[in-house]
């Protein structure tokens, strides 16, 4: 038997995103989407509305960083989320975060998260099906501390997911199979 829920956000996980951008007077901004996925290997998607400081930002300066939320960090990318860049000019200074400018694009890499995404934006989608920001990822970096024998080592990352059942976060750091392995024992 199965039991009926509440129409939701139910794909679990969902990531949790902070989306990065410089304001107009050079000052980073940061927010949490949970609403965003890859379109393909150099394409990423963020179901943003434009009421978000963040999206100005984007179509401001052209350019975003997407860096992936760990579970060090769970108070300061929450506060990411609950507290507005249109309402709050200081936002970024009060996470006691740092940050410093992108390799590649006009944004700011938020440096205790350890990847990051940089990219350039393609274009805003606001119909209603709509994606919202499109950006071209241009590099990926990756803090050292996550790094092993030249790859990322995900369970260093101990990235943090949300759950939109209960509203909470949870890690994702354990590897429990080997991707286009596993399953060829079935074929």
């Amino acid at each position: 038997m199965r039991t009926k829920l509440s129409l939701t956000e139910g794909i679990f996980p969902m990531p949790v995103l902070m989306v990065a951008t410089y304001n107009e007077d050079g000052s980073v901004n940061v927010m949490n989407a949970a609403w965003g996925t890859m379109q393909s290997r150099t394409t990423v998607a963020l179901k943003l509305t434009e009421s978000h400081k963040t999206v100005k930002n984007i179509k401001e300066r052209g350019a975003f960083t997407v860096s992936i939320a760990d579970a060090k960090h769970v108070v300061e990318a929450d506060y990411f989320g609950v507290e507005s860049g249109n309402n709050a000019a200081d936002k970024f200074a009060k996470s006691g975060l740092s940050a410093e400018k992108a390799q590649s694009v006009d944004a700011p890499v938020i440096k205790e998260f350890p990847l990051c995404l940089e990219c350039e934006f393609v274009e805003y989608q606001k119909n209603e099906y709509g994606c919202g920001v499109i950006g071209k990822v241009v590099s990926v970096t990756a803090d050292e501390s996550v790094m092993k024998d030249g790859k990322v080592d995900i369970t260093a990352v101990d990235a943090i997911a949300f759950d939109p059942y209960t509203h909470g976060y949870y890690k994702v750091s354990e590897r429990v199979g080997d991707a286009f392995k596993d399953g060829l024992k079935l074929k």
